[in-house]
């Protein structure tokens, strides 16, 4: 047997459950690993709630983690018994073991931590795509960043700064803006209430290219007048709550602007892209450039006393789960 937090219906974190469940065998093409420490992401909230819908119940949360290899499936070759790996996407990660396709796994360099390739993977990757990828951003770029003392907020202000960007990172504390601030923000902004006129302010007048917006709901106005015309409004996540349907046309008032919906399971979809933003993401916090926070950390055990934090907005940079 093995430990595991489950879930058996939707709610608030009193839903998660501490128990015992059979320890998996890997299939074909699977790997079994052993958690050294699991990661806590924003999304874990929106299966525990079910705005995102759930595979089954009962339901075992959590997207990434970092551990060790204990058995290999027939045909795997990615990843042997013994390998330290870390990984990102499949769902079932608050667990003590847990078994995962062996193509998602990466190779952790020794270099990195347990505790740190679990709190990056996820927020890291995202990260990568978002700034390389989504909108590549250049040298010189002003950008606006929504959420910029969370996990993937800290780790996109410094990767921008070590690029060459300008970042405007909109907070909702003065605590908040100083820590996003020291890891590369320029400019901070609290609340979205004048976020509009402060990046107008800053930037003489021609706003920015990109907004990466992880908030949602309360912060979409404010988001697309941000934006200079032909900008992309990139919203990657609901912290206050879904998008509400819209016109398109809003689109082509404000300055024919371009709009995604990303996530990461598109970005990494295929082993190559897999490897390569994971790659790039381990090469910039091996040099030092992008640094890891794991500020907070509980036992696995204790996983509903961290959504508890989560939601408060009480936690900064990345949380992990310890098995």
């Amino acid at each position: 047997m093995t430990k595991a937090i489950r879930i058996h219906t939707h709610g608030g974190p009193e839903v998660m459950k501490y128990e015992d469940v059979p320890t998996p065998e890997p299939g074909p093409g699977e790997a079994l690993i052993k958690h050294h420490a699991v990661g806590l992401n924003y999304i874990d909230v929106y299966f525990r709630t079910g705005l995102y819908k759930a595979p089954a119940m009962p339901l075992i949360i959590g997207q990434e983690g970092a551990g060790v290899v204990v058995s290999v499936g027939a045909g795997v070759t990615v990843v042997k018994p013994g390998d330290r790996v870390a990984y990102a996407g499949p769902i079932g990660g608050y667990a003590s073991e847990r078994v995962l396709p062996a193509d998602r796994l990466v190779i952790l360099p020794d270099a990195i931590s347990f505790e740190t390739g679990a709190a990056m993977m996820l927020q890291g990757m995202t990260a990568q795509y978002l700034l390389r990828r989504t909108y590549p951003v250049k040298a010189g770029d002003t950008i606006v960043v929504h959420a910029a003392a969370g996990g993937v907020g800290l780790i996109l202000c410094q990767w921008a700064k070590h690029l060459g960007v300008t970042v405007i990172g909109v907070v909702s504390s003065d605590e908040k803006a100083a820590l996003a601030r020291a890891n590369g923000a320029a400019h901070t902004v609290i609340g979205h209430a004048n976020l509009v006129s402060e990046v107008k302010k800053i930037t003489g007048g021609a706003m920015v290219p990109v907004v990466y917006d992880s908030v949602g709901k309360d912060t979409w106005n404010a988001s697309l007048d941000c934006l200079a015309p032909l900008g992309m409004m990139v919203s990657y996540g609901n912290a206050s709550g879904p998008v509400a349907p819209f016109d398109l046309g809003v689109l082509s008032a404000k300055g024919s602007l371009f709009l995604t919906r990303p996530t990461l399971a598109t970005y990494v979809a295929k082993r190559a892209d897999l490897e390569h933003v994971a790659g790039d993401l381990f090469s910039v916090v091996a040099s030092g450039a992008v640094k890891i926070q794991v500020n907070q950390s509980f036992p696995l055990a204790e996983a509903a006393k961290a959504h508890v934090a989560l939601e408060a907005r009480k936690t900064t940079g990345s949380t992990v789960l310890i098995p």
